[in-house]
């Protein structure tokens, strides 16, 4: 797959395991300016519901979500 979302910055969460890659992710944002795109790549299977609800509960939108192989990435636009 390709990427087809422009990202501002890019984490790999590959090899961690649930709650690694979500809260990676929220520091990153943290970093970030309102608006900006984070890109994730997890490799953990129970980071889809993750995503999904935090991106949810903080506001935050996920613009895409893409499942290759066991390989998931995601894209979340800073609130």
């Amino acid at each position: 797959m390709t990427d087809v979302v422009a990202h501002d910055a890019e984490l790999d969460a590959s090899g961690l395991n649930c709650p690694l890659p979500l809260l990676k992710a929220k520091m990153e944002l943290n970093r970030l300016a309102s608006g900006a795109v984070l890109k994730v790549i997890a490799t953990d299977a129970g980071s889809q519901r993750d995503f999904r609800t935090f991106a949810r509960l903080a506001g935050h939108t996920l613009l895409r979500e893409e499942d290759d192989a066991g390989v998931y990435r995601y894209w979340l636009k800073k609130a």
